[in-house]
């Protein structure tokens, strides 16, 4: 059974955001959202988290319709609320009011009894020169990569 292969990641969050805390949350769904991501039509490239009156929604997921569902299909970019204990709602809650912070979405997956889950993470926003410093350890790591493997062979 694939259930366990779907896993949809956002690239983009870990080169323009620094990551603090991650935190496995729970997503509310519709049946035929269920089955759009268990055949793996999702995008989480642009969604980011918000609280509203205490609860946690994730924000502009994009769930393709189902093929073959009928006209009780579900909207491809409506809010789902995120499934989080008490404390860390409380937590994550305090950490985005006070400092500042966001929260963004960094994977879509399915766990082993067959639930979605969406991995949050409690981010900051990196500036320009941290982006840049970025790009130069991943440079450099691919140059050194190229020389052991030229020394070794």
């Amino acid at each position: 059974m694939q259930k366990n292969k779907i896993n949809i990641k956002n690239r983009k969050a870990r080169f323009q955001y620094e990551i603090l805390e991650k935190y496995t949350a729970g997503i509310v769904l519709v049946g035929t959202e269920i089955k759009s991501i268990r055949n793996g039509k999702a995008n989480i490239g642009e969604s980011f988290c918000e609280f509203q009156e205490n609860e946690l929604y994730v924000i502009n997921m994009h769930i393709q319709e189902y093929s073959h569902a009928t006209h009780f299909n579900h909207n491809p970019r409506s809010e789902r609320k995120l499934l989080l204990n008490k404390n860390e709602l409380r937590k994550l809650q305090k950490s985005v009011r006070n400092t500042g912070l966001t929260i963004i979405p960094l994977r879509l997956f399915i766990n082993q009894r067959g639930l979605a889950k969406l991995e949050i993470a409690l981010c900051k926003g990196k500036k320009l020169h941290d982006k840049r410093e970025t790009i130069r350890k991943r440079e450099d790591k691919r140059r050194l990569d190229r020389i052991k493997k030229a020394f070794n062979n």
